[in-house]
């Protein structure tokens, strides 16, 4: 099954630069089959990792940045891929 962990944090005033090299620095405790970074207006950067684990696997996943480089608290959402399921 693939499991697809996405983070999504918007960056203070201008320091959206900043957020996504202090999210690609972070270095995770187990690889993921892929990992990808996305940026969007007002300074939000999107991190995705897609697992090889069930829904419910014990996974790593980045953390909350330094307080003084985003406005507000990350989100997080865990997806299955649908593929991977029968109908």
């Amino acid at each position: 099954m693939t499991v697809a962990l996405m983070w999504e944090a918007r960056a203070a005033g201008g320091r959206g630069g900043e957020l996504l090299a202090w999210a690609r620095a972070r270095e995770l405790s187990g690889e993921p089959v892929r990992r990808e970074h996305f940026t969007a207006p007002q300074d939000r950067v999107l991190v995705v990792t897609w697992w090889d684990a069930p829904y419910d696997a014990d996974l790593p996943e980045l953390p909350e940045p330094p307080s003084d480089l985003v406005t507000r608290a990350v989100h997080r959402w865990r997806f299955e891929s649908a593929d991977d399921r029968s109908p």
